[in-house]
């Protein structure tokens, strides 16, 4: 991990950052907002297997690769974490967020609580957030309020999400998701050990 001397314009932290939490809570909302508030921060593109759809764009929103591809990258053990959702891999490619942090720049990385135990035990020193609801019946409204989609499904990302957050006391620090820019600004603090 690196560290700077006053004044040489590296900040003190450039270390990787894991932001998880459950599904509905605004992880990915949050980190978008963290990225307009501060561009010099590395965020961490991940590679997946699974199909682009209409209006992403590779390199940005993910890497698309193929199954042989994403294999070889877990042979060579290239990923910091990697994991398997619907029949599509997810994984997050270790050697760029080495260089960032080496570089001086900390790094963000928005995953699931599975990939935030893989990032633990490779990187120690890496920070854990989890990104919480103001109270479980908001994130209830937020994963129900759409309407669009099968009751079972809303049942288990409820069940999922009550065994995320029953993971609080694994994490460094939680931030309360009341407010988006209040959010992202107690993420930045964080991150940064500044305030915003």
């Amino acid at each position: 991990m690196n560290s700077s001397e006053p004044g040489t314009g590296v900040r003190a932290r450039s270390r990787l950052t894991v932001v998880s939490g459950p599904s509905g809570v605004g992880k990915s909302t949050v980190v978008a907002e963290l990225r307009r508030m501060d561009p010099s921060i590395f965020f961490s593109v991940s590679l997946t297997t699974r199909a682009q759809r209409p209006g992403e764009v590779d390199g940005s929103h993910y890497h698309f690769v193929d199954r042989a591809r994403f294999d070889e990258m877990v042979a060579a053990q290239a990923f910091l974490e990697w994991a398997e959702y619907a029949g599509n891999r997810y994984g997050t490619p270790r050697r760029p967020v080495l260089e960032a942090i080496d570089s001086g720049r900390p790094a963000i990385l928005e995953i699931e609580l599975q990939g935030a135990r893989q990032v633990r035990a490779a990187m120690p020193e890496a920070q854990l957030v989890m990104l919480v609801p103001p109270s479980w019946e908001t994130l209830v409204g937020r994963l129900t309020g759409r309407g669009t989609e099968d009751p079972a499904v809303v049942a288990h990302r409820l069940a999922v999400a009550e065994k995320e957050l029953d993971a609080q006391g694994e994490f460094d620090a939680l931030v309360v998701n009341t407010d988006v820019k209040q959010a992202a600004g107690e993420l930045l603090t964080l991150i940064t050990g500044t305030a915003v």
